[in-house]
């Protein structure tokens, strides 16, 4: 078996004058892979490559995997997006996971030529953050806020106000990336964490609310499937068959 041709050709866009050295070490496996991954693959779903290697990137920070990163960043996203990604990625993964992923872009960024710091991208002050933030928490998952409100024990309160002012207030909030895409990368870093489903599923019904429909959750997740294996594949799919059966 050899390497097609339209796996040659999409992994010359994807990664030019790129020298693997596992063609050397490991022929079989390149082969296999790289007609899955970049010919296969790139046959299904309704993503344009931009968002494509968004949903990648995200989850390649979830899962943390440093180098398969450092790799994949060079390609089609600007430098304000991929700061907004690793961004994205500290409410859901926490910074201790993602802090040398920042690293790692900045020195990336740097490489190519950007000046840092980036312009910033921040909407809200401390005195702002928490209004614009359950702002946005309603405009994605509606009454549902309310009632986690309500329904939240008393010593347990302050968890609902880190998730209104901090998870959307500092992050949602901010410019560079749109709604539809934070929330479908959001979806790509939870799925990709493992153990997560609740929150998963919870997601699910955000994406829909902002637009991004069944068709679009199942093209992140197959885009994802090599990078990421098949159990939380699966999981993600199990999810989303309860949340979003097929019509």
């Amino acid at each position: 078996m050899e390497i097609s041709e339209s796996a040659i050709r999409n992994h010359e866009e994807l990664f030019p004058n790129h020298k693997s050295t596992l063609k050397e070490t490991d022929p079989e496996l390149v082969v296999v892979f790289d007609n899955f991954a970049f010919d296969e693959m790139l046959q299904y779903g309704n993503l344009d490559k931009k968002t494509r290697m968004m949903v990648i990137l995200a989850s390649l920070i979830a899962q943390q995997t440093l180098s398969e990163y450092r790799v994949m960043l060079n390609i089609g996203v600007t430098p304000v997006e991929a700061k907004e990604i690793v961004y994205q990625a500290v409410p859901y993964c926490g910074i201790a996971k993602v802090l040398d992923f920042i690293h790692a872009t900045n020195d990336i960024l740097r490489e190519r030529g950007v000046d840092l710091p980036l312009p910033g991208q921040s909407t809200t002050t401390r005195e702002t953050r928490y209004e614009k933030g359950l702002a946005v928490q309603k405009s994605i998952f509606g009454k549902a806020i309310d009632d986690m409100y309500e329904a939240a024990p008393v010593d347990q309160k302050h968890i609902q106000k880190y998730l209104s002012d901090n998870c959307f207030g500092d992050y949602y909030t901010r410019t560079g990336l749109d709604l539809k895409q934070r929330e479908l990368l959001t979806f790509a870093m939870i799925l990709s964490l493992g153990g997560c489903e609740p929150q998963l599923k919870g997601h699910i019904q955000g994406n829909l609310a902002v637009g991004n429909d069944r068709k679009t959750l199942l093209s992140a997740i197959t885009q994802i499937l090599p990078y990421l294996g098949y159990p939380r594949t699966l999981n993600a799919i199990r999810c989303i068959n309860e949340m979003i059966p097929d019509a």
